[in-house]
């Protein structure tokens, strides 16, 4: 009769099969699905908020005759990110509208800076695509081109502990980002950067004239009485980000920034605006959550699903090879047995008797003997 399949023969291979599909997930995965992830997204809407307390300029005071610095000045400052077009699976280009306006004031009274920054950025590195990009600084004026050189809004995906170039909207330029320690906020590890901006010329990077003001020498509060005076508009910042390296999310930020008016760079003589001011406290909670997010996408697909998928592969194969080889040994040693009764002596397959059979004392074939007298 032919024989048929039992499933101690169909499934040790479909487990084989089964084995060697998982592990082959495991090995992909990593290698296409993680790199997929590791790149900016392109739906941000992000706001960011900074608060602090400082020495701010009057502005009104300089046409009244006499320079007025407020001290212990409440500030914020506000950042709305968001994407734009062209983006794409490689490159997206984000717009940040950024100010810095004192709370003590109502409306445009309060607004001190108001910049709109607009770049186009690798989404994997967070690098400039093209160096030119635009900033508008001036209400009345059209954004101008800018060449972008270095990071800004996010660091790259697996951020090391190196120094990475940052760009300055307000310097225009890029400067030293220079890693300073691994530390902890809330629970999670971040790498901690800081730079410095020496003073900069901000006549030279802007040409308006508040950057550069002749006034009486009595309205700066110098020796001079009403001999003009030429003051200069300078620009100095310390900065230090905290940045969650897997993502390059900066999940902190602090500024210790100071614009004023001098004759020589280095030497302030009349503040414009003298403040340190770093995120709240909701930003860094919002940040922290977005780096989260993203870390644990990443653990997933890069670490926990491919190393589920192996281990399951390892056993489903084991399983199967185990299954196929004793399905192989209970075959060779099965002797097959014929499917009606035996009505004589077995024989082997040349048609001679079992040669390790002894009928001579095999008593079982013998037949009954029948009283066939009657009585």
């Amino acid at each position: 009769m032919a024989n048929r399949s039992t499933p101690t023969r169909v499934i040790p291979p479909i487990l084989i099969g089964l084995g060697a599909f998982f592990l082959v997930i495991a090995i992909l995965i990593p290698l296409y699905m993680v790199g997929r992830l590791e790149k900016t997204p392109l739906d941000l809407e992000i706001t960011s908020v900074s608060t602090g307390t400082g020495s701010v300029l009057d502005s009104r005071s300089l046409t009244a005759g006499s320079a007025v610095v407020d001290q212990n000045v409440p500030l914020i400052s506000q950042r709305f990110v968001t994407t734009e077009e062209p983006s794409n699976s490689d490159v997206i280009t984000v717009q940040a509208g950024s100010s810095l306006r004192r709370t003590d004031r109502q409306g445009d009274t309060g607004l001190l800076t108001a910049t709109v920054d607009r770049v186009s950025l690798d989404r994997v590195s967070s690098m400039p695509v093209d160096p030119v990009g635009s900033i508008q600084s001036q209400a009345d004026k059209p954004a101008e081109e800018v060449p972008h050189t270095g990071l800004q809004y996010k660091f790259p995906f697996d951020s090391q502990k190196q120094t990475y170039p940052f760009f300055d909207t307000v310097a225009r330029e890029s400067y030293d980002m220079t890693f300073v320690e691994e530390t902890q906020i809330e629970g999670v590890t971040v790498y901690h950067y800081t730079q410095t901006i020496p003073a900069v010329d901000l006549s030279a990077v802007v040409p308006s004239p508040a950057n550069k003001l002749a006034l009486p020498a009595s309205t700066w509060g110098v020796d001079g009485g009403a001999t003009p005076i030429t003051m200069t508009r300078y620009y100095e910042n310390t900065r230090d980000i905290y940045v969650e390296p897997v993502t390059g999310v900066i999940v902190k930020g602090q500024e210790d920034v100071h614009q004023y008016y001098a004759r020589r760079a280095g030497t302030p003589e009349v503040d414009v605006v003298k403040a340190v001011i770093g995120f709240d406290d909701n930003t860094v909670t919002y940040q922290l959550g977005r780096a989260q997010d993203g870390k644990d996408q990443i653990a997933l697909i890069g670490r926990t699903v491919p190393i589920v998928a192996g281990v399951l592969g390892v056993i489903l194969l084991a399983v199967g090879i185990v299954l196929l080889l004793r399905g192989g040994r209970t075959t060779r040693g099965t002797r097959p047995v014929a499917d009606g009764p035996t009505t004589g002596p077995r024989t082997s397959g040349a048609g001679s008797p079992a040669p390790d059979h002894d009928w001579t004392t095999d008593r079982t074939e013998e037949i009954p003997r029948t009283n066939l007298r009657k009585d």
